[in-house]
């Protein structure tokens, strides 16, 4: 699959930072969350060590989260 421009600003890579703004969390958390702990954070391991995250995956992973928390909530 060839990667274009449209694609790549369909679907940005983001930063840590960016990750943690959006999920209003830490950054360390994000860091943790992408090397060993559940809820596991689809990441991107770059040859640098630097960490990247695509928009969509990140939405994917809120939606997922939504929905697990939705169905301990009606089994109670």
């Amino acid at each position: 699959m060839q990667i274009t421009e449209q694609t790549s600003s369909a679907d940005p890579l983001l930063t840590a930072e960016d990750v943690a703004e959006r999920l209003k969390v830490s950054r360390d958390w994000v860091w943790d969350h992408s090397s060993r702990r559940l809820p596991y954070l689809p990441v991107i391991r770059m040859s640098d060590g630097a960490l990247r995250y695509r928009a969509s995956q990140i939405e994917a992973f809120l939606t997922e989260r939504e929905q697990s928390s939705s169905l301990r909530r009606k089994r109670r």
